[in-house]
Formats: structure tokens, sequence, C-alpha cells
């Protein structure tokens, strides 16, 4: 494994927990951590920005060195307006892992360098990977076929191929990640870590409203829908709360272009009543504390591993 040295014995299970709007706050990132796998959450998740000083004060006293480090996602399009301010957050509070997306910037992996962190860039080509590590990145995120919320189209197989003939750096794998067969898999295939989201969910701890949890246990690969109407970026999305939405997804409109200016509050709003998922769900047949679905996963782990070894 292409490790880095401060996740050396960290970790029970090489699993990043994968930042998602709304959802990712420090209850389920702490769950994670505490449970031996990378939590995250995008900084945008903390509103208004005062609160995002607060929430890596939080989880610097409740996590200690026997846990998992966390990771922070920053949008680094040039439509979010609080990314110097969060930058600057993740560096006062030494952000062990930041996760950059939507664009490589030089200025941001130089920053996070200067106390010591690393910086993982999530990418959806084998371009995009290389101009990510050209400008700076330590590792990447493939995002494959099938992840959650904003997703490639190519194969994981495909994907991670084309990587792992030029880097040798940490590759994390997305895409419809659900068990712990799956995460054996992601490490067969030349990744370092399996990056999971969607069926997080579906834990106690996620700042979810009850619907979109049991949404996730009701529904399967065929209920996602990919379009990049919601936010200007192609994603997956779950059918039936398009449809709840007012939307009707077998006749999307136009897609607009993507803006993280506007993330208030207020009257009904694609981007946050819409609900993201990746095809794996259908491995997820019920709501459960973080930890006892990490515990599940670490066995499904372990028994795929010994398998393919016997």
């Amino acid at each position: 494994m292409s490790l880095p040295k401060f996740l050396e014995g960290r970790l029970s299970l090489p699993l990043i927990g994968s930042p998602m709007f709304i959802v990712s706050q420090p209850a389920l990132v702490i769950a994670q951590c505490r449970a031996g796998i990378v939590g995250s959450f995008p900084s945008l998740n903390a509103r208004p920005s005062g609160m995002f000083e607060q929430w890596l004060q939080h989880l610097n006293e409740a996590l200690t060195d026997r846990d998992a480090p966390f990771a922070v996602n920053l949008i680094v399009h040039r439509t979010n307006n609080r990314l110097e301010e969060d930058l600057a957050l993740c560096v006062k509070y030494r952000v062990p892992i930041v996760i950059t997306s939507l664009g490589a910037r030089e200025d941001v992996n130089r920053a996070v360098h200067s106390y010591g962190g690393i910086v993982l860039h999530d990418v959806i080509n084998n371009v995009f990977a290389r101009k990510a590590i050209e400008k700076g990145a330590d590792g990447l995120i493939a995002v494959a076929a099938g992840a959650g919320g904003h997703a490639g189209t190519l194969s994981p197989f495909a994907l991670v191929e084309e990587i792992r003939a030029w880097f040798d750096g940490p590759l994390a794998l997305s895409g419809a990640i659900a068990t712990g067969r799956s995460i054996a898999a992601a490490r067969m295939m030349g990744a370092d870590f399996a990056y999971m989201g969607s069926s997080f969910i579906a834990t106690e701890e996620a700042n979810a409203e009850a619907a979109y949890k049991r949404m996730i246990v009701d529904s399967g690969a065929g209920d996602i829908v990919y379009s990049d109407v919601f936010t200007g970026v192609l994603g997956n999305y779950l059918r039936p709360s398009i449809t709840a939405a007012g939307f009707d997804p077998d006749k999307l409109p136009k897609a607009s272009d993507m803006d993280f200016a506007d993330l208030s509050g207020g009257e009904k709003k694609a981007w946050r009543d819409v609900w993201g998922a990746g095809q794996g769900i259908g491995a997820i047949r019920k709501v459960q504390p973080a930890a006892a679905f990490i515990a599940q996963l670490k066995a499904e782990y372990q028994a795929a591993v010994a398998a393919f070894n016997s």
C-alpha cells in the first residue's frame, strides 16, 4: 500500500468515508474515525462559515492518535467564495488530509503541505489525474462509474489501470462500493483505499432525513438517475427524490451552470431536495450505527481476503 506514514497502524480497514453534501457532519466523522476508517466532510457543510472553525475544534478535541485521522473536502471551483477562508482554517488546525474537488490548484496544495498535511484530489479520468499530480497533489481519488453524487462514466478497471500505469502514490477508488467484498476488490485492482459514501447515508449518525435513509434501504441500482441538471456537474441521484422534488426524471430540463456561492437554506432547492446516491445501494438493507456497519464491512473484507488466499 502507498500509505502516508501518519496512517500506519491507525486503520481497521483500507477505507475512506467520502464527504457528502449536507449528510457528512462531525457526529458521522467521529464515529467513522473511532471505528478505524478515515471520516470526512465538505467544509461547506458547516454553515454559516464561522461554524467550520467550531467543527475543527470539536474534531481535534474528540479524536486522538488512536483513532483514524479525518479529512476535509474543499471545493476549489471559482464560484466557492469561501475557499480562502476555509483553507486558512485547515492550515490553522492542521487538517491531516484535504480532499480537493472540481479543479486542482497549486496554491491550495502548497498551503496544506506547509504544515505536513496531504492532498487527495478526486478525478474522473486519466487526463485530470495527471494534471492533479503535476500541480502537486499527493494522491488521487478515482471516481468511476456508479459513484454517488458527482461521478464519472469510466469502468473502475479501466480508470485504475490507466492511473497505475504511471502513478504509484496513494490511490482511492470510488464507484458502487458498498460491501467488504467490494473493498477487497478495490485493493486487488490496485487501489490503496476504497472510497465509500452512499452506504453511510443509512447510518444513525448521518445528517439525513429519515425518508432519505429509508430510500437508500429500499432502492437499488435501477433507481439511480445520472444527470447534470442539479449542480451543473454530472452525478447520480435517487429517482424517487427527483419525482418528489417536482421533476420528471425522464424529462429533465437543461442543466444550469454550477454555482457553489449560494448555499443558503430557504425555499425548495434542487441541490438540497434531490438526493444523491451511488449504484451500490442495493447492498444496504437497514439503518444502523456507523460502528456496526464498519464492523460488518470488516468481517466481509476479512472473509473475502481469506477466501481469495485459500
